[in-house]
């Protein structure tokens, strides 16, 4: 017994130092990590192929495993964006992902969950890009240079500060907010090639998203390997045509029945405003069950399921959202949250998912 309060008592008087100089003892880590990660290279570290990272995987609704949409992908050593919701930028960099690295960005359509983080990410390119000695270029259909245009001048008054702060060597002017890149929405059937370079080609292609118009998704190669990102739509016979035998499909998916429970909910409490609202979404988005059917037509490698609505907040929520999914694809698939990753690597047709 009293071998044991002898060990108790070091236990506790290690413990009690250590608690004393943790201060030192945090600086002292901070001096070992704070170079490596200042040093690190986390794109160029990985192997060559296509990599794709949900930035955001949520929508409008506060979900804290989802942010605002946003695909992060990098081909080529090159990284590249999709819609820039709430947290992109903090989300990118959290990933693994820095947002000065940022090659260019693509916006699907321009409702306000899909453009809400640009400015932030333009901001952190700027600050961030040893590259960036012209505007980060905004990629997306007629009157995306309307949204380039807005955030450039909000923007204003916060770029002069950080020049005359930092000086133009380091914030060079003429690098800060955006480049607005402007491409006829592609008619049906006809996909439009909107980049081309360096062996990474990205594709266009309208899909239905009405009354909300234009709308876009968008389809990624790269050596061998490809991805489809929806962008919000209900079912579409575009995405089927342009997923064929893709790797990866990612597609937006919201759970009727769940959204139901929510109107239902909203109208209950007399939150009739609410409650119209949610009824109204209920018909320009794509089931979970309809993206699998589109997948399972298509032949993709892999369905990952993004833009999820609602939250789902309780234990058994996610099977609920699945509920039929299983039937529809034969193949694998992921329930996205922030962070999940998939990588695809060249030359290979391996598919690889981890995170999140």
């Amino acid at each position: 017994m009293k071998r044991w309060r002898v060990v108790l008592g070091l236990v506790a008087l290690s413990a009690l130092v250590i608690y004393s100089l943790r201060g030192p003892l945090a600086m002292t880590l901070l001096g070992v990590v704070l170079p490596r990660m200042m040093a690190a290279d986390p794109i160029g570290d990985l192997p060559d192929g296509l990599h794709l990272t949900l930035c955001g995987a949520g929508s409008p609704l506060p979900d804290p495993k989802r942010s605002g949409p946003c695909v992060g992908i990098v081909a080529g050593g090159k990284l590249f964006v999709v819609d820039a919701g709430s947290a992109a930028a903090r989300n990118l960099n959290a990933f693994g992902l820095p947002a000065g690295q940022v090659e260019a960005v693509f916006l699907t359509h321009f409702h306000s969950d899909h453009i809400d983080g640009l400015g932030e990410l333009a901001l952190q390119r700027w600050a961030g890009g040893a590259a960036a000695t012209g505007p980060l270029p905004l990629f997306g259909p007629e009157g995306v240079q309307n949204i380039a245009d807005g955030f450039n001048q909000a923007y204003q008054a916060d770029t002069r500060y950080r020049v005359a702060h930092h000086g133009e060597a380091v914030m060079v002017p003429g690098a800060a907010g955006f480049s607005g890149r402007t491409f006829a929405t592609p008619e049906p059937g006809r996909p439009t090639v909107v980049w081309d370079r360096d062996g990474v080609k990205v594709t266009s292609f309208r899909v239905n998203h009405a009354p909300i118009d234009p709308a876009v998704g968008y389809r990624f190669d790269y050596a061998g390997r490809s991805v489809v990102i929806s962008g919000d739509t209900i079912r579409s016979p575009e995405i089927e045509r342009m997923s064929e035998g893709v790797d990866l499909l990612v597609h937006e998916a919201l759970a009727p029945q769940l959204v139901g429970m929510l109107a239902q909910a909203a109208s209950d409490a007399g939150l009739t405003k609410r409650a119209k609202i949610v009824n109204d979404i209920l018909d320009y988005h794509a089931s979970p069950v309809d993206a699998a059917e589109s997948a399972e037509v298509a032949g993709v490698g892999h369905l990952l399921f993004y833009h999820v609505v609602p939250p789902l907040l309780l234990p058994g929520m996610d099977a609920v959202f699945l509920d039929g999914v299983d039937d529809a694809f034969a193949g694998e698939f992921t329930l996205g949250q922030d962070g999940t990753r998939v990588s695809l690597p060249a030359g290979s047709t391996a598919i690889e998912v981890s995170g999140g």
